[in-house]
């Protein structure tokens, strides 16, 4: 077995090391300042595009699509470890790359199934960083955990599509540059295959009868950095029907198109947000002293780092072993894999987060450190793209399967 990186990935980990030294680290105060002086919070700060700039200008620039015509053209090995650094800094680096979701899903979702019309129109400017979108699935009515029980409508009047429905925590969509959304809905509500009746089709903001109600927080935070979470409510909006992503049924299918990718990736990032982690606790273990002896020589303290770093290296080898199956056997072949990592990555990645607050008293639930916000992030993974609990059944069943 050969764990190495090949030749390209080692230069783009290189390039892409020194851009978070050099740029991310030093610009996230800036855009903390910056955003604060800003007649809208959730306007973006002049540093993160000064960074999205940089960052296109060395050829950092949507690493994440392995589609060579659009994106680098990287597999998910060669992209793992990338995403993995962009996660130190998750509120500022995947955007400064153009590599943050929901845009990267819907990338993929355009590349993939647009039409030529819907290509030039929104994903060149979404691969170009001139807008934001949205993915507009989740709802309050409903467990939206089982796609199927959306009930947003999408009915078709002549050459349009009429969306009447109301969706929740829609990421990205209290940004100002947000100009499209993703939206799944049910074109066939009685259909006789459940996995049949959903569909999508691409909505602009700005089409009468499309509100962005509110913002919702997550642990507090409004996180104005990703474009925050809305509510969005979609009151007889009318687009044309050339605006269907795909064929009519299709949208359950393209969903688990999407989501497949998109749940690999959050995990590598996850894996950044350990360690940066453990490189916070280890700085404050050897700088602080309590009780006679540093933090550093209190035995509990040494063990939280000690299984902190088993924990990582266990995870990031489950999550390469992933991005190598997916791309020799396809997402389909890996989805044992990519159900595991999901179970199993921010899970763990809470627990350390969990430590490094308490090692740092105080300051870890401050703003003066990163730690609060990272947490937030991390235990909201355990419900976004699927709660642990879905991928927990389907993946037990699989077990079962093989037993029946």
């Amino acid at each position: 077995m050969d764990f190495a990186f090949d030749a390209r990935t080692e230069e783009l980990r290189a390039r892409l090391l020194a851009f978070m030294d050099e740029h991310v680290y030093p610009a996230e105060a800036v855009a903390e300042e910056q955003r604060a002086a800003l007649a809208s919070p959730w306007d973006t700060p002049a540093v993160v595009e000064e960074l999205k700039a940089e960052a296109r200008r060395q050829g950092l620039w949507n690493l994440f699509l392995p589609d060579a015509e659009h994106g680098a053209g990287l597999t998910n090995l060669q992209y793992a470890p990338l995403a993995e650094i962009t996660g130190r800094s998750p509120h500022l680096a995947p955007t400064a790359t153009n590599c943050a979701a929901p845009d990267t899903g819907n990338m993929e979702v355009l590349a993939q199934f647009g039409t030529d019309e819907q290509k030039k129109r929104w994903l060149e400017p979404l691969l170009a960083g001139e807008i934001r979108s949205a993915f507009a699935m989740t709802e309050p009515e409903v467990a939206s955990s089982d796609a199927t029980n959306i009930t947003t409508h999408i009915e078709r009047d002549g050459d349009e599509y009429v969306i009447t429905g109301r969706k929740w925590y829609i990421s990205g969509a209290m940004n100002p540059d947000c100009a499209i959304f993703i939206v799944m809905g049910k074109t066939d509500p009685d259909g006789s295959d459940i996995r049949r009746q959903q569909s999508m089709v691409l909505v602009p903001r700005d089409t009468p009868g499309v509100t962005v109600r509110r913002a919702m927080q997550v642990f507090g935070y409004e996180d104005h950095s990703h474009g925050g979470h809305a509510e969005v409510v979609f009151d007889h909006a009318r687009v044309p029907v050339s605006h269907l992503v795909g064929e009519e049924g299709g949208g359950f299918a393209i969903a688990q198109a999407r989501l497949g990718p998109g749940r690999i990736h959050h995990c590598m990032r996850l894996i950044g947000m350990a360690e940066r982690a453990i490189e916070l606790m280890c700085r404050r273990a050897v700088s602080r002293t309590a009780f006679g002896k540093t933090l550093a020589q209190q035995g509990a303290v040494q063990n939280w780092i000690a299984d902190a770093r088993v924990t990582v290296e266990q995870l990031r080898l489950l999550v390469l072993k992933t991005a190598w199956l997916m791309d020799t056997v396809g997402n389909k072949g890996a989805h044992t894999e990519i159900q595991a990592i999901k179970i199993a990555t921010p899970r763990a990645v809470v627990g350390i987060l969990d430590r490094a607050i308490q090692l740092h008293g105080a300051g870890g639930v401050s703003q003066d450190f990163p730690l609060a916000e990272l947490y937030a992030s991390a235990r909201t993974l355990m419900l976004a793209d699927g709660p642990d609990e879905v991928h927990q059944r389907s993946l037990a069943r699989r077990e079962l399967k093989k037993y029946l």
